[in-house]
């Protein structure tokens, strides 16, 4: 048995909405701040906007005055700060003060983390505004080149200004992503069955027996999967929902797969047939490839139920709630366009 890998998972990004959001494309990892009770940057975070204002003013009270706090207590603040940090940041002249060179290094340090979380900030709202946030979304492979397009322009008729940060990949991977907060909600088959998953179905779509132009069967309508006893398949891996029908559909019609090739792409699965290397279980393609025939199969009922998930109790913003709601009102039509 041959194995063909490319990588599960290919992220599409909206206009407008970064590197996506598992961080796709991006750069290393950003470091991780500690968060302990001790750890310096929680000791630390709640004087360096006073520190920022007085390295700005170079004088306790008018920074007091810009941060609407009293002078006595930012002088409090500022010295803990430096204690607390060992060095001295403020060079004291009576009333006025300059900034020593580690403070000035310091100065500029806290300046970026500032901007940093203003930054932040402003993203998180953004994210949530019901007119133009962002939705992250998985699908699976064989739903990006049409349905997934023809859902997404459908809903953005009546919010045109909503971003999608959208990952397309197998079952498995979308719903350990939801978990990891990576996703608000996928598209995925077979339907969950998870206590932590909100799922509903909403549609199925048919799967043929994709056999070579040449092949034996290739002159019939309709087959019987039992009749494909003694072929190779060509499947997708395991942990792929597709790969666990074909196997669950086989056992049905009393046997087990004899498995020529494993891959992670339907369309590949196709060319591999296409070239004669075995026959396989696969939706409907978007464009007819040529060198394959495509079979219904009469037993058992060959059909994959497609449905979508997110996480139970896990609050939604505004545009993720509005695309749930669009994509629930598709029952029925999803595979249609």
């Amino acid at each position: 048995m041959s194995s063909f890998r490319n990588g599960k998972d290919t992220s599409v990004t909206g206009p407008g909405s970064g590197s996506g959001p598992a961080g796709e494309g991006a750069g290393p990892p950003a470091e991780v701040a500690e968060l302990a009770a001790d750890a310096p940057a929680a000791l630390l975070a709640p004087r360096l906007a006073q520190f920022a204002g007085v390295a700005r003013h170079e004088h306790i009270t008018q920074a007091a005055r810009e941060l609407g706090v009293p002078q006595p207590t930012l002088s409090r603040a500022i010295a803990r700060l430096e204690a607390d940090l060992g060095v001295d940041l403020l060079a004291r002249h009576g009333r006025t003060v300059s900034l020593t060179p580690v403070g000035r290094a310091f100065a500029r340090s806290v300046e970026r983390a500032l901007a940093d979380v203003a930054r932040a900030a402003e993203t998180a709202r953004a994210d949530a505004d019901p007119g133009a946030g962002k939705v992250a979304f998985g699908f699976l492979h064989t739903m990006g080149p049409e349905t997934m397009p023809t859902l997404i322009r459908a809903f953005r008729e009546t919010h045109p200004r909503v971003r999608f940060a959208l990952v397309q990949s197998y079952g498995e991977d979308m719903i350990e992503r939801m978990r990891a907060g990576e996703l608000d909600l996928c598209l995925t088959s077979p339907v969950p069955d998870a206590p932590d998953l909100v799922t509903r179905r909403l549609d199925e779509q048919r799967l043929s027996l994709v056999v070579p132009a040449d092949h034996r069967l290739a002159g019939r309508r309709r087959v019987r999967l039992a009749e494909t006893a003694e072929e190779s398949f060509v499947t997708l891996e395991p942990g792929y929902g597709l790969r666990r029908l074909t196997d669950a559909l086989c056992a049905q019609a009393g046997f087990r797969p004899r498995i020529a090739f494993e891959g992670e792409e339907p369309e590949t699965l196709r060319g591999l047939v296409a070239a004669g290397l075995g026959v396989a279980l696969l939706p409907p393609p978007t464009v007819p490839r040529p060198g394959v025939h495509d079979l219904t199969v009469t037993a058992p009922r060959a059909v994959r139920e497609i449905g979508v998930a997110w996480m139970a109790g896990r609050p939604e913003t505004a545009p993720v709630a509005a695309f749930r709601r669009f994509l629930l009102s598709r029952r029925g039509a999803l595979t249609s366009g």
